[in-house]
């Protein structure tokens, strides 16, 4: 057996509830001693590495759909470019962030952009926050989760194209696919035609699917919806206190209808059971997916994401002048005794790190371990008590034989242990594999798994895996065999996104002169999401340069470069 980084969160100190560890890096309380990875090879030490050199295009895909002329495509596209055309500042404001996720490397960015000059510190020694990954000593990728790139995810598509690496995306076809949990092996799919614009498309996709719904329920479903589609985003906002399985109830949906998909989806969406989840993070999601013709589309990135997404960001960061730097993780938030404005970061190292403005650009959880004690009792800050972040655990397995009944594509299991899954052999250009399968799942809820051991995790997930592979899959190995494994636990992942949250929601901009936060769970529409964490960043940026004359008038000791003292 061969063990890499095992570091156990369960043998962590614990205060307050949350995690003791202190990171500064978009790291969901996954700093080094704050997660678990195992893998356990029972096999092969003569097993092929794979070569170091360029990527091969082996697996084939959709054309890119045309996102270009949309209406939130183009909204993205003018905010990026309001942040390249605007005057260029006489004097460069030094921007201190709080870590390297995709909200702190797109708030760097797009600080970049405008003539500023961002210094985005990272608590571990790896890119990406949530979309963070790691290489183990065969030369495989391990994720901290499935990561599925959508069409409606307009500030995100607009990303790729400002880096010149839109060729990364391998887009799918336009379609939805269920496993069938009372025909085992079977799948249910919703295809979206291409010939008719949204929300026929979408609408055909139901309705031609008799296998999930009855006309009956699709009916009901539907009479249940029309109020969100008169009363528009002001309906879906007021929805925020009710459950998905409340407002189904209340609006006379069948039980089955959410049984059957939005169980699905819930987990999909925030790794809750409908029962928990606001109905406005479905309306959400359906208003993207049925309002725009390619929203519901997906892409996978074709790679490892800390190579192919978050290293093109950063050189992108450097080029104009910024700096990004690993393994410098915040300590304390300093603060000037006269008006208790932030003075500094003190990092575990003792070095102290100075700006003209800061961002906070963790998780929330993060931050709340971090807040200084004066600003505790401010409501901007007191507020954020609510969002907590949810468990999540994402399973990677080799097996040693390719797998027959699956897609190239993302699949949702409809098991009660796991959320979605991909054999990463077929979806992924840098894991393609033509001998064996290498499925990556989503374990959710996680709740009562999260300090459970990685053993426990495969057993069960490999139960649930014969109900979905029933004649290449048995628990007991007698058919596929793993190869290895590894579990990546994140004990506080996305903010639950649970009734009544909405209104907790911080703005980038703080009550604090001169303090600001990005990341998913701040106010923006996309809520927990990579297109939210980015949209964030934009938001963040927006202020901060709005604030550029206060910023820069604020005293001679923050003007200049940021400085760095021990």
């Amino acid at each position: 057996m061969v063990v890499f980084g095992n570091v156990s969160a369960a043998n962590l100190p614990y205060q307050n509830g949350f995690l003791k560890a202190i990171s500064s890096g978009g790291c969901d309380l996954m700093g080094h001693r704050s997660f678990r990875i195992s893998t356990c090879s029972q096999a092969l030490k003569t097993r092929t590495r794979r070569s170091a050199g360029p990527l091969k295009v082996v697996c084939v895909d959709i054309a890119r759909p045309e996102l270009e002329n949309t209406v939130n495509f183009l909204e993205a596209a003018s905010l990026s470019a309001s942040f390249r055309s605007g005057p260029r500042p006489a004097k460069p404001l030094k921007v201190v962030i709080a870590g390297a996720g995709l909200a702190g490397l797109s708030t760097a960015k797009y600080l970049a952009d405008a003539g500023h000059i961002p210094l985005l510190l990272e608590a571990r020694d790896v890119l990406g926050g949530k979309i963070a990954a790691w290489k183990d000593e065969d030369g495989d990728w391990y994720e901290t989760g499935l990561h599925i790139f959508f069409g409606a995810y307009p500030n995100v598509q607009n990303l790729f194209g400002e880096l010149g690496i839109n060729d990364r995306l391998q887009w799918k076809e336009h379609s939805m696919i269920f496993a069938m949990p009372s025909k085992p092996g079977e799948f249910s799919r919703f295809d979206f035609p291409d010939v008719l614009p949204a929300p026929l498309n979408g609408i055909w996709a139901i309705l031609r699917n008799n296998e999930m719904l009855t006309w009956p329920e699709k009916i009901k479903f539907a009479i249940g919806l029309l109020p969100a589609m008169v009363g528009g985003q002001a309906y879906v906002e007021a929805q925020d206190g009710l459950s998905v399985e409340q407002w189904m109830r209340k609006q006379g949906v069948p039980d089955r209808v959410t049984d059957e998909v939005f169980i699905a989806m819930s987990k999909a969406l925030n790794f809750i059971n409908p029962d928990e989840l606001s109905m406005q993070c479905i309306l959400i999601a359906l208003n993207r997916f049925l309002q725009e013709k390619h929203g519901s589309k997906m892409a996978f990135l074709d790679g490892n994401p800390p190579e192919r997404l978050c290293m093109p960001i950063v050189e992108h960061i450097r080029s104009l002048g910024g700096e990004v730097r690993l393994n410098s993780r915040i300590k304390k938030i300093e603060l000037d005794e006269n008006d208790a404005t932030v003075k500094s970061f003190l990092l575990t190292d003792g070095t102290t790190i100075q700006g003209d403005a800061y961002v906070f650009a963790t998780p929330v959880d993060i931050l709340k371990l971090l807040v200084p004690d004066s600003w505790k009792e401010i409501p901007y800050f007191k507020r954020l008590e609510k969002l907590v972040g949810v468990p999540v655990i994402n399973v990677h397995i080799w097996f040693d034989r390719k797998l027959k009944n699956t897609y190239d594509h993302l699949l949702f299991s409809r098991s009660n242990l796991l959320s979605v899954y991909a054999d990463m052999s077929l979806t992924c250009k840098e894991y393609y594999d033509p001998n064996r399968s290498m499925l990556e799942l989503v374990f959710a809820p996680a709740e009562e798994w999260i300090s459970r051991t990685d053993s426990d995790i495969i057993d069960a997930t490999m139960k649930e895996l014969e109900r979905l592979f029933p004649d290449e899959i048995s628990a007991d190995q007698s058919k596929a065999k793993i190869l290895k494994y590894h579990v990546v636990k994140t004990p506080r992942s996305v903010y639950k996104t649970i009734p009544d949250c909405e209104p907790c929601r911080p703005l980038q901009r703080s009550p604090i002169k001169g303090f600001y936060l990005a990341g998913d769970y701040t106010k923006q529409k996309y809520l927990a999401s990579m297109e939210g964490a980015v949209l964030s960043g934009k938001f963040c940026s927006q202020s901060i340069l709005q604030d550029y004359e206060m910023l820069a008038a604020s005293g001679p000791q923050k003007l200049s470069e940021a400085t760095v003292s021990t």
